[in-house]
């Protein structure tokens, strides 16, 4: 089964928390504090596989999460690293963020991208030891890892697309030029998924030639299987056009030419303006020749090469081939997508961005910054009650509830304490 389009969940492993920790040994009667640091967490590695040409894998499977750090232990022993979690995705591969649908990455060639970063290990109370601290009773807790729902969205790599209506010979034509071996059959949608071909051209030219099934009329809205595969063609460098020039089933040629590119159009203007070859396909069963010159004369106002070929037969399909090859050699590379992505975390997560509101003498606090301070305080030491106390007002946080018209003695709430405020 051909599938180009999954939704999966990512999860990063949460970084280990670092140790509270005193040394203690014989005849040693203040070691000091010796709490080792937690472990990073395994991050979400995406890779390419060139041996991979659906999206398959993730039909069934879809959320992925990397271990998590191994918290620090005494004897300044740090935990270790969570392993990393690798996920194999096929090549032309596009990764959207789901909430935004901005592009992540465009996995098109063999490489590797960090999709998903591990939090960080916290530090164990060994860091916190000054001359005037000298048994800090409070470590770090190892950081959340990212976390994201993403779509991945399949784009074949391909240098040429063959574009045109179903059971012009697309198939067919691809058949002839390369060893793929489509589905071919006489009634319409007999291609159900897009079939990548390598054309040789001579010894050292090659190139990638896709059928893109299920262009109709009204595809860029969703009809024939349009909706699904015209995502395929965005890569694309050269189209090659083929259009039915028999009259066999009563179809005008022009018509099906102006109908297609319309589509294209309407799909994406940039695509449609791409170079096209027009393949007149089955010119050995042609019933009308004087319809067949008003087609070629369309085509050359278009501004268009056209071939009458016949891909059952092979006739001209030689010369369209070598046309094709030299028109590449002038075309840029195939298309890269690029990233338009902005990390959540930069955009939330600061102390501006907690959310304060007032019951009557109760000012409740909330917010990402907040939680992840909390985390990291032992409330039950004083000295670490203190250092989130200056973290507080160094942030701003207290001259803002100052601004809003707190008073000395009103309940402070922030999750799951609560103190009195002074100013």
């Amino acid at each position: 089964m051909f599938v180009d389009k999954a939704e999966v969940s990512v999860k990063a492993g949460k970084g280990g928390n670092g140790a509270v920790s005193f040394h203690r040994e014989k005849y040693i009667s203040a070691g000091g504090p010796d709490g080792g640091d937690g472990g990073r967490g395994g991050n979400i590695i995406l890779r390419t596989d060139t041996n991979m040409s659906t999206l398959m894998d993730f039909r069934y499977k879809k959320k992925y999460v990397a271990p998590n750090g191994v918290d620090g232990s005494s004897g300044n022993k740090s935990g270790k690293d969570g392993k990393d979690l690798v996920i194999r995705v096929p090549n032309g591969t596009l990764i959207r963020d789901k909430d935004s649908d901005a592009i992540i990455a465009d996995m098109s060639n063999e490489e590797t991208f960090k999709l998903a970063r591990g939090g960080n290990g916290g530090w164990g109370n060994r860091h916190f030891a000054t001359p005037t601290r000298q048994a800090p009773r409070f470590a770090k807790a190892g950081l959340q890892g990212e976390e994201m729902n993403v779509i991945l969205e399949l784009k074949l790599l391909a240098d040429v697309g063959l574009i045109g209506y179903p059971n012009v010979g697309k198939s067919t034509l691809l058949s002839v030029v390369s060893k793929a071996n489509p589905k071919i059959a006489d009634y319409h949608f007999t291609t159900l998924f897009p079939n990548l071909g390598v054309v040789y051209v001579g010894e050292n030219s090659s190139f990638v030639m896709a059928d893109i099934p299920g262009i109709i009329e009204g595809a860029s809205d969703g009809a024939g299987l349009g909706h699904d595969f015209l995502r395929h063609i965005d890569r694309c460098r050269l189209f090659i056009h083929v259009v039915d020039i028999s009259g066999s089933e009563g179809r005008d040629p022009i018509e099906d030419f102006n109908t297609i590119n319309s589509e294209l159009s309407k799909y994406n203007p940039e695509v449609a303006a791409r170079q096209q070859i027009v393949a007149a396909n089955k010119s050995d069963i042609i019933q009308d020749e004087e319809l067949y010159e008003k087609f070629c004369e369309h085509v050359k106002k278009e501004g268009h090469k056209l071939f009458r070929i016949s891909a059952a037969t092979t006739h001209g399909v030689t010369d369209l081939v070598n046309a094709a090859a030299a028109e590449l050699v002038k075309l840029p590379p195939i298309k890269r997508f690029e990233p338009d992505y902005v990390p959540k975390q930069q955009i939330k997560g600061s102390p501006e961005e907690l959310v304060i509101e007032n019951f009557d003498d109760v000012w409740s606090i909330e917010g990402e910054w907040i939680e992840r301070l909390m985390r990291n305080v032992n409330f039950e030491d004083y000295e670490s009650r203190m250092f989130f106390d200056r973290v507080l007002r160094n942030a701003g946080i207290y001259k803002r509830l100052q601004d809003m018209g707190i008073q000395d003695g009103d309940t402070v709430s922030i999750y799951n304490i609560e103190f009195d405020f002074e100013s």
